[in-house]
């Protein structure tokens, strides 16, 4: 788990946030077709041509992938992703739709962050404790616990922010401002919750 996990250290102590995000590939995998989408429908106001780039985009790095013989499984959620943003929006024929599957997985991550602190296995805990080669064992102490219970609690705020500011420009159907946003809080404002979380649970060293 530990290999697998992009969250690695600097050898300074801190956390690499360009891993963390998923490297210049997975910002750009994350960035591109929601940046295509937004761009072509602000310029042209043609939803079809607009879900057309987008989908082609996340197609390109598939293939990139493919070509390279890297792992696909980042490649293949983000076509999938798109492709169904995509019908999603052309079915309705609202731009706006493109960006509702984001919001129930945003839900969904919250409802597992928080369900996970309930239960005391919070996943900033799992993630951070592996990176920290704490393993587990962090769970044996009541100050660890409490401090990666708080750092699952940042990701669940930048997680409910996000649906705290683009749900109701998704109702009102502001297309361009919720691209916006959509690009604005999403690899950006993540990285760097997740780097506050690794500052508020790091071990407090001993004198």
């Amino acid at each position: 788990m530990a290999e697998k996990s992009t969250l690695v250290r600097k050898e300074n102590g801190e956390i690499d946030l360009l891993a963390a995000a998923g490297g210049i590939r997975g910002i750009a995998e994350s960035v591109v077709p929601g940046l295509v989408f937004l761009t072509v429908f602000t310029i042209t106001g043609n939803l079809s041509w607009s879900l057309g780039g987008a989908v082609a985009f996340a197609v390109v790095f598939l293939a990139f992938r493919l070509a390279q013989r890297t792992p696909l499984t980042q490649a293949l959620a983000g076509i999938a992703g798109v492709a169904l943003s995509a019908f999603l929006a052309l079915k309705t024929g609202k731009a706006e739709n493109f960006y509702t599957i984001g919001f129930f997985t945003n839900a969904g991550y919250i409802a597992a962050m928080v369900v996970s602190i309930a239960v005391r296995w919070p996943v900033l805990g799992l993630l951070f404790g592996y990176a920290r080669n704490e393993g587990v064992q962090w769970r044996r102490k009541p100050e660890r616990l409490r401090a990666y219970r708080v750092a699952t609690w940042i990701i669940v705020g930048v997680m409910a922010a996000r649906l705290a500011v683009q749900l109701p420009l998704y109702f009102a159907g502001a297309v361009d401002a919720l691209g916006a946003m959509r690009l604005i809080m999403g690899v950006p404002l993540y990285a760097f919750g997740v780097w506050v979380a690794w500052l508020v649970s790091r071990p407090v060293k001993a004198d």
